[in-house]
């Protein structure tokens, strides 16, 4: 572990400053530039179970954990076993595999909304694959998204998104040109009405909802008592698809999702991150009638060299495996109902104004008085304040998201131990700010 007086990042900035000069903004992905929270990134040199090595030496508590797929902790030895076996084999075959069988198999049998699946190589495709579909089944152009929920970076999705484009503090992105967006419409989070007045104003247009059933992208956010249940209610009176991207939640605050943690079925369902077990993947499926629609079985088209790589089936199908363990995810609960509880209860002792929450392995901390149902109650925070709390952290040993708009996450790697560091640490920067 770190401290403030060992706290070393020589090495990080000599390579972080190469880096700029090869990559825009030095990274393959904003948010990794820590923009929002000033300083330098660090750079990473090892992972293993709950924790981060830089290039530097210093060692770190992770709670980012890969932005969520290593829920089994990062390098978990199972995993590497059979990735060292699967790659005896080769790493890509862009043909069939036994292995896409298998984990097709298991995401079936775990996630109540799908049918069929197709795997991609990320979240993004995941969800641009699943808008094409939305409107090739209903013969409609119109979609609707939430404020603040990040379905990656396809055109139509980058219209008032969290993420990244919050982070920034950017407007829709440059590039996108206005007559796709025109069919984009949003509503706030956890706001019904809002979505009625849509239906009701583009009656027989909307192919579908789509959402974060809990979003992490605006910092975490969970859905309010009859939310999900009142979008179901919605699309299936207007004759529209509710698509629930669980591409975070998938996996990771209950074995089948946050569908099976609530009890809502969507007609489409994206994932990725944790089916991956920490190898890019991506992943969308549903009703049986719905993804007949994909190409080669229907009209829709949709392709992909890596799709299905044996190495990320293989690593997915073990991630899902050890989830299957008795007591998994009551472990998962336990230590972040713990790691939460513990924060917020330090930074209110402290005087601090936080809310915050969490459900299975994700979890928030929002510096506002207010209570966050949305992105605009998210934007009230003290983004200030966070990032000198984030690197008050990171000088004590202890990594969490660059940003004020992500949530964090846990592992089955994390101990007692690293949450009593971690609530330790906060106390120590938190009486100084």
């Amino acid at each position: 572990m770190v401290s403030t007086t060992s706290f070393n990042t020589a090495k990080s900035k000599e390579v972080f400053a190469a880096a700029q000069q090869l990559m825009p903004g030095g990274v393959s992905s904003p948010v990794r530039a820590f923009k929002s929270v000033g300083g330098e990134p660090i750079v990473f040199d090892r992972v293993k179970g709950a924790y981060i090595w830089d290039v530097d030496g210093n060692q770190y508590i992770d709670y980012v954990g890969t932005w969520g797929p290593a829920i089994c902790g990062h390098a978990h030895p199972e995993v590497i076993s059979a990735l060292h076996e699967a790659l005896d084999k080769g790493t890509s075959f862009g043909a069939p595999c036994v292995q896409e069988n298998i984990l097709a198999e298991m995401v079936i049998d775990a996630v109540p909304s799908i049918e069929m699946v197709r795997f991609v190589n990320s979240g993004t495709e995941a969800c641009m694959s699943v808008l094409r579909l939305m409107r090739a089944f209903t013969g409609r152009d119109k979609i609707i998204k939430f404020e603040g929920c990040y379905h990656g970076h396809a055109d139509m999705f980058l219209v008032k998104a969290g993420s990244g484009v919050a982070t920034l503090g950017l407007p829709d992105s440059p590039g996108v040109p206005k007559t796709t967006t025109n069919n984009t419409l949003t509503a706030p989070y956890n706001d019904l009405e809002a979505v009625k007045a849509l239906f009701a104003e583009n009656s027989n247009a909307i192919a579908g909802v789509i959402l974060e059933p809990v979003v992490g992208n605006a910092g975490f956010i969970p859905p309010e008592a009859g939310f999900l249940e009142g979008l179901r209610l919605l699309t299936q009176e207007n004759g529209a698809l509710l698509v629930f991207d669980e591409v975070m939640t998938g996996f990771r605050i209950a074995y089948g999702g946050a569908q099976e943690k609530f009890g809502i079925t969507p007609d489409l369902t994206t994932l990725g991150k944790v089916i991956g077990g920490g190898l890019p993947v991506g992943a969308y499926g549903g009703r049986k009638d719905i993804m007949s629609l994909v190409a080669p079985a229907g009209p829709m088209y949709q392709a992909g060299t890596l799709s299905g790589n044996p190495l990320a089936m293989t690593a997915g199908i073990k991630t899902l495996e050890l989830l299957q363990r008795p007591g998994t995810y009551e472990q998962l609960d336990r230590i972040t109902k713990r790691l939460t509880n513990g924060l917020l209860q330090v930074a209110k002792d402290l005087g601090h104004e936080v809310y915050g929450g969490q459900i299975s392995a994700m979890f928030g901390m929002f510096f506002t008085g207010k209570s966050v149902h949305s992105y605009e109650d998210a934007k009230t925070s003290d983004t200030a304040k966070f990032g000198r709390f984030h690197r008050g952290m990171l000088e004590h040993g202890v990594y969490l998201a660059p940003s004020q708009y992500e949530a964090g996450f846990t592992s089955l790697a994390h101990t007692d131990e690293d949450v009593e560091r971690t609530i330790a640490a906060a106390k120590a920067v938190l009486s100084n700010l």
